[in-house]
């Protein structure tokens, strides 16, 4: 399956064009990405996920993990026509990665948040998305639920997933 049509790829695409929805943008690139064997952080979903982590952070005004997220994935962004032209199919590569450096440098002056879209350069995927976001519930653009996601989730399950991991009793 080429990458831009996995279903987790596609929510990410909703989820980062139709709401800006960042959090939810790494938690389903995170499931896609994990579900790979052998799985690394050099794989190419990672710099997708920098990039939604990155703009979560300038939106929320941490300007340092925003800055350093950004730039991370602008470099990971660069070696996608060596290495990992698949992940740009479908996908504005150029725009992307212009958007990217502009990101880049806003956060580094200190610049208020401006979000931006990937832009879909294929009939097929825009079609994909649009189906894709048919069926799922987004929140309001700009909702303190959106901004502030990882304040206000219940966290307990990550809690229990994480002392598992580490061999402690729940």
């Amino acid at each position: 399956m080429e990458p831009y049509k996995h279903p987790l790829f596609l929510k990410f695409i909703v989820y980062f064009n139709r709401n800006q929805d960042y959090f939810e943008c790494h938690e389903v690139l995170e499931e896609y990405w994990k579900s790979i064997p052998n799985y690394s952080k050099e794989h190419p979903l990672t710099a997708y996920i920098l990039l939604a982590t990155g703009l979560y952070h300038w939106r929320r005004s941490n300007f340092n993990g925003a800055y350093r997220t950004l730039l991370k994935a602008e470099r990971r962004f660069l070696d996608f026509p060596k290495f990992h032209e698949a992940f740009t199919h479908g996908i504005d590569y150029v725009r992307l990665l212009d958007n990217t450096n502009q990101a880049v440098e806003k956060v580094k002056k200190a610049e208020p948040f401006s979000s931006f879209q990937l832009s879909l350069n294929s009939d097929e995927l825009n079609a994909l998305v649009d189906e894709t976001a048919a069926s799922m519930h987004l929140l309001p653009l700009n909702s303190d639920t959106v901004i502030h996601k990882h304040m206000l989730r219940d966290r307990n399950d990550i809690l229990a997933e994480r002392e598992k991991k580490k061999g402690r009793p729940l």
